[in-house]
């Protein structure tokens, strides 16, 4: 799943060790979210898109080899 935290974190000048603690996960996990390497909650996505007051459409993009199993 593409993801774009990275830019996200870069308008509003956040490291991703503020990230981490804003949505109480370590910062290892905000770098593999970013990566691609981390298949993330639900609840963790929320938590994310409400940081930086977008949807989780705006951030998250289901590609279609996600759809593949």
């Amino acid at each position: 799943m593409k993801n774009s935290i990275k830019v996200e974190r870069a308008k509003n000048g956040m490291t991703q060790a503020r990230l981490a603690e804003l949505v109480q996960v370590s910062r290892q996990t905000i770098n593999a979210i970013e990566l691609g390497k981390y298949n993330l909650s639900t609840i963790l996505a929320l938590k994310i898109a409400h940081v930086f007051n977008q949807s989780i459409h705006d951030i998250f993009v289901l590609e279609e080899s996600d759809w593949e199993s």
